[in-house]
């Protein structure tokens, strides 16, 4: 048994019974959600370990269901729509989602983001279970909280964005190439991981740089990947 329970939010009954069969069938235990109200309504009764999500629901954008949940839970969010435009997969991404699937998908590209989703799910648990704190300049990271701080302030950041943070901490002083990030972040490359990671960087360093024009924390080398800076 996966031992995962996806809430799944979609209101098209061929794409909703794909995806049920789907789970169904490698042992995962899922709750359908029609619409968007039901949709966070699910949520917050139940908790899920992942959420599946149509942006295109009859009652409200999927987008602002994701901004909904992110106002209290950083439960794992990906995206699956029809929307194939670059600036529908940064609005989602912006709002808050932690992937994103095109549709026409193959069963076999959507088990194995939720292989990937599983994983990270294990590795934050298993960075939760450590007691080491990273210290840079002002910023801390509390690996046992699962939280990291700046000028003690606790920074409110998504599972791929703690993730990234802490990849980078852990390299500090090495850059990193974007197929490394998206390889220990997404598990693989994807078309368009590249444009996801820009918008996941640029979201961390909002919440990290004082003056983006003159990063302190996060390097990035065009073409190339990011680093970590060492801060005294």
């Amino acid at each position: 048994m996966n031992n995962l329970n996806i809430l799944v939010v979609e209101d098209d009954q061929s794409v909703k019974n794909l995806m049920t069969a789907t789970l169904k069938a490698n042992d995962y235990d899922y709750i359908l959600a029609p619409d968007g109200h039901t949709a966070i309504l699910e949520a917050s009764s139940h908790n899920p370990d992942i959420v599946l999500l149509d942006l295109g629901l009859p009652d409200m954008d999927g987008s602002d269901v994701i901004r909904n949940i992110r106002s209290w839970s950083n439960m794992p969010i990906i995206v699956i729509s029809a929307r194939s435009e670059d600036s529908d997969k940064i609005g989602a991404l912006d709002a808050g989602a932690d992937d994103y699937l095109t549709k026409p998908f193959s069963v076999d590209e959507l088990l194995a983001r939720l292989r990937v989703t599983q994983r990270r799910l294990s590795m934050l648990h298993s960075e939760s279970a450590g007691s080491s704190v990273f210290v840079n300049g002002k910023l801390k990271i509390d690996y046992s909280a699962g939280c990291a701080f700046l000028a003690d302030e606790e920074l409110h950041l998504t599972p791929i964005e703690y993730k990234l943070l802490c990849l980078l901490a852990k390299n500090a002083g090495r850059v990193l190439t974007h197929a490394y990030i998206m390889q220990e972040v997404w598990g693989g490359s994807w078309e368009n991981d590249v444009l996801s990671l820009r918008v996941f960087m640029a979201a961390l360093r909002k919440k990290l740089e004082s003056d983006e024009g003159s990063p302190q924390y996060i390097q990035t080398h065009v073409g190339v990947g990011y680093r970590m800076l060492k801060v005294d």
